[in-house]
This record gives C-alpha cells, structure tokens and sequence, in this order.
C-alpha cells in the first residue's frame, strides 16, 4: 500500500493503487488530547509576526468590530486544511501529486511560487526572528541574531527527526500562547465588547476596512505552508484512512487554539492601543513597540514577557516551513516530469532527500544576502502577486480534487463541504485579487 512506500528512495510501484477496502474501512483511532501534533506543526507555523501585527493595527483602527473576520479566517482554515488531510488520508497522494492530476499548467505555478517564496519569506523569517532578540539585547546587531535563527533552524531540521520538530514547536506555541494570553488578560479587556464584535459588522466611510477584514479573515495561520499538512501527518506515521477522525480532531483543535490566541492579540490591539490612540510602526517592529507600551503601562517585565511571545511566534514559523515546504519542494522535484498518471501512491523524498537539502540551503544561506540589501523590488513584487494566487489556488484545486473518483465515496466532500469550500474558495480570490491589486501597485503607478 501507499505507506509501504519507502520515503527516502521513492521507487514506484505499478502494484499499488490508493488503499484497500480493508483499509478504507479499518476501524478509526478515536481522538485524545495527546492525539494533536501535525495541526500543532500548521497552525504554529502559519501564524507569525505579520499576523500579530496585522490583528494588532486592526484592533487598533476599529476596536473589536472586526473580531467576527477572526473567527471566519479560522473557519476557513479548518476547512481548508481539513479537505488537504482527507486527501491523503483517503487516496495515499500527496497534495502535489494531486496537483499534477489536474494538468502541468499546476506545476508552471507551484515551481517558480515555492522557489521565489523560498528565497524572500528565507529572509523575512530570520528578520522577524531577530527583532525581539534585538530588543531583549540591544548590544547585539539584529542581523547577528537573524543569520543564527537561520543555521539553528538549518540544524534542527537537517537532523530529520519529525518528534523533535514537533516537541519544539509545541514548546514555542506553548509560550506563545501563555505570553499573549497574559498579556491580553493584563488589560482587563471588557467582555461585552468582545462579544458584541462577533456579530459582523464593517465601519462605513474607511476606504482601507476591507483591506483589514480580507487580512483578518485570509492571514489567520498560513499561505502554502496549508498544503504541507499532509507531509507532516506522513512524517508522524499518521498515513492510513483509520487516522481520519485523528487528523480533524488534531486539525480543528489547533486552528480553535489558534483562533484564541489571535483574538487576545486583538484585545491588546483594542485596549493598549486603540482606547489611548496609538499606532504601532508597520511591519515586524511594530510588534516592539506594543512591548514598549506594555512596559510604560505594567512595568518593564511585561515588555519582557511579551517580546520572549514574539519570538516563540516568529522563530516557530521559520522552524516549521524550514521543515514542512522543504518536503513540499521535494515532493514537487521529484515528480514534476513524471506522467499524472504514475503518481498514484505517496513516493515522496524525506527531509534526507537531495531535493529537500538543497531547499533547506535555498532557504537558509541564500536569503542572508538581502539582510544586508535593499529588497530588490521585482521579486518582491513576484512574490506579493504569485503569493496572492496561492490561497485561491489551495481552495478551488481541493475543490476539484475531493470531489473526484479516485477519492472513496464515503471521503468526498458531500453538499456541505462544497459549500463551505466554495465559500472560502470565492472569499480567498476576493482576497487575491485584493493582494493582487495591492503587489502590482508599484507596476501600475498606484
């Protein structure tokens, strides 16, 4: 069967198709606390610094009025990353193999997105990495803390051991986690408000609102590192169909933790920052500022706690996509030139594989140049517009592929998930085409 497949030297074999009957029809492993780890890997890796900042100035702009997109951007991602599970839970593809089913035109998209998002986000990770270490010890330039994030995370990941991996970023999210939500509770936030900001809403006469309510319902937990939750639930040994009730029990709990943590960031935005009329910087440092606030209001340890969350957000981030989309790059080397038809079985490379050592470096080394240069705009530019079309592109391909004959017909999606998967597939080229404008700006003189 398709987990027989060995994973450090995929070799295909014309014997095996999909799962048995037997094994579609194995009694599934009933869910337990202990059971989470992949969607853990997700959600940790999704949410980074430009979330934080973004639900931040969000909070700041218009209060909690915004709070109903958090909990839709939640929404979308459990359906989302969900439909990516039960995928390769139910066929024993991968999501790239899935893919190519649907035309090349999927890999003249996927293959210069994952190398040009490699080389920029490499170098964004790092950054975000640094700037709390940098404000924790001023003495130490940031660029040395950001080359040291990088060949840590190269370290971790190039040892191949998924548990670690997993160990790691749960302690990262862990602090993450306690940090914010600490912090958020030290402001006394008033309950009714929050309740009253899940009824939807959007402030009338702010051209830039639907900019915020696409960002808060779009940037909840990830970009392509959605499609890697498949790789990680290989690499866990969950890889046969009795793991379903697993994955969406593991899937679901991580993105509702998720969804908690980022609604505290918004009660900080509201009560530190909006009730006094702050704005914070854009981008990353952004986020050092709100420490400063919470030192000037609650005493320096609280900035102390805060930054040390910000680094758990950031480096958790740079860990997991070192891990997770070097596997999705290996997966897509490997069988790009192969006919659609032959890829009917998970023969993925591991971390252990050419492809993924070479993303592993394209990732780490690489980016280090442009710490020390202005970005060059054109692949900024690239990568803002191919970033725009990758969510869009996850939604509408899940579409397609969990509907078709190949998936067992207890596993498709059924007129509940085509709903909500056509409705998060519409708000996501909403989102796109939104991005899209914004990346191209420079090009049409916006």
């Amino acid at each position: 069967m398709a987990h027989t497949a060995d994973r450090g030297h995929p070799v295909h074999n014309p014997d095996i198709v999909g799962f048995t009957e037997a094994e579609l029809n194995e009694t599934p492993i009933k869910p337990r606390w202990n059971s989470l780890g992949p969607g853990i890997v997700a959600a940790a890796t999704g949410v980074g610094a430009a979330d934080l900042v973004a639900t931040l100035t969000a909070g700041s702009r218009y209060g909690y009025m915004l709070l109903w997109a958090v909990v839709l951007g939640v929404i979308f991602k459990i359906v989302l990353v969900e439909g990516v599970g039960r995928w390769y839970l139910s066929t024993g593809k991968t999501i790239f193999q899935g893919w190519r089913q649907l035309g090349s035109w999927t890999s003249w998209y996927f293959g210069p997105y994952i190398l040009i998002w490699g080389f920029v986000y490499g170098a964004t990770a790092m950054s975000s990495t640094a700037i709390p270490l940098a404000a924790l010890f001023p003495a130490v330039d940031s660029k040395v803390f950001a080359i040291a994030a990088g060949l840590i995370g190269l370290a971790l990941v190039w040892l191949n051991k998924y548990g670690l991996i997993e160990k790691l970023m749960t302690a990262l999210i862990g602090v993450m986690f306690v940090t914010v939500l600490i912090s958020a509770a030290l402001t006394a936030p008033n309950v009714g408000e929050i309740l009253s900001g899940l009824v939807p809403r959007i402030p009338s006469g702010d051209p830039q609102v639907m900019f915020y309510v696409l960002g808060l319902a779009g940037g909840v937990g990830g970009t392509i590192t959605l499609g890697a939750y498949a790789y990680w639930l290989r690499e866990k040994g969950w890889n046969v169909p009795k793991y379903m009730k697993v994955m969406k029990f593991d899937n679901a709990t991580s993105y509702v933790l998720t969804g908690i943590f980022v609604i505290a960031t918004m009660i900080m935005g509201v009560e530190l920052l909006h009730s006094a009329g702050l704005a914070i910087s854009s981008g990353d440092k952004g986020l050092v500022d709100v420490g400063n606030v919470l030192a000037e209001r609650y005493g320096q340890v609280w900035s102390y706690v805060f930054l040390i969350g910000f680094f758990a957000a950031s480096f958790s981030s740079l860990l997991g996509v070192w891990h997770g989309v070097s596997l999705m790059f290996a997966d897509f080397w490997t069988n790009f030139r192969r006919p659609a038809d032959e890829l009917d079985q998970d023969d993925a490379p591991s971390l252990a594989s050419k492809p993924a050592r070479f993303y592993l470096l394209w990732l780490s080394i690489l980016p280090m140049s442009l710490l020390f240069l202005d970005r060059p705009i054109f692949l900024i530019l690239l990568y803002g517009t191919l970033g725009a079309l990758f969510m869009p592109f996850l939604a509408v391909t899940l579409l397609f592929l969990n509907n078709r004959k190949d998936v067992p017909v207890q596993h498709r999606n059924g007129w509940i998930r085509n709903i909500l998967l056509a409705l998060t597939a519409a708000v996501f080229v909403a989102i796109g085409v939104n991005e899209l404008i914004k990346a191209l700006q420079p090009v049409l003189g916006g």
